[in-house]
């Protein structure tokens, strides 16, 4: 039953055989380019200096590690096929026809979004909800241009929220607060030139 709704939902969110203009270039950009919001994010909640701001990114950071570590085992111990693989739909993008399930793009942005949406630092939390809709855009296309199913969108989020509710637990806060003096010394230390020139914030 739930490998059949699978199947219908991916028939009906699969691009025509015949997409092609700006509407294949803007799905192929969100499907590869709009994953490099989670390092940017992060560096600029660093950079910026503001404790809330690198206490959130560091949790946001534990959770996307968390969740793709997860991926990583289930797909060493299920295989799931990719709809190319199975010789379901159309495909637009090149990729290796390793497990689908879950999908590590839509983990990566999901983790992040979810941790900064609800984070006490206004700044993550302006970026966490910018992230939220465009993540949703990232899971879309990737089924869209046919190299993921719905259900590996899913489990995505699934596994991404699990995640994310862990790095707001007050263990997980305490944790990455005992843990933030010491990487910002490191960051002053190998960044020391730039912090000292102003480029950057101590």
């Amino acid at each position: 039953m739930l490998e059949q709704f699978n199947l219908i939902l991916f028939s009906a969110l699969n691009a025509h055989a015949d997409l092609t203009g700006w509407q294949l270039s803007g799905a192929v950009f969100a499907a590869e380019w709009l994953i490099f919001l989670v390092p940017l994010s992060l560096t600029l909640l660093w950079t910026n200096g503001a404790g809330p701001g690198r206490e959130a990114a560091l949790r946001a950071f534990g959770a996307a590690v968390g969740a793709l570590t997860l991926n990583a085992m289930i797909g060493h111990l299920w295989y799931s096929p990719r709809p190319f693989v199975a010789e379901v739909g159309h495909t637009f993008l090149l990729h290796a026809p390793d497990s689908s399930f879950p999908s590590d793009h839509a983990t990566s942005i999901f983790s992040v979004a979810l941790v900064l949406a609800f984070s006490g630092s206004a700044l993550a939390r302006r970026l966490g909800l910018v992230m939220l809709p465009l993540s949703l855009l990232v899971a879309w296309s990737r089924v869209y241009l046919g190299v993921h199913w719905p259900k590996d969108m899913i489990g995505a989020l699934l596994v991404s929220s699990g995640f994310a509710l862990l790095a707001c637990t007050p263990m997980a806060q305490a944790a990455c607060a005992r843990a933030l003096p010491m990487l910002e010394s490191v960051y002053r230390r190998l960044l020391a030139l730039p912090i000292g020139r102003g480029w950057l914030r101590p």
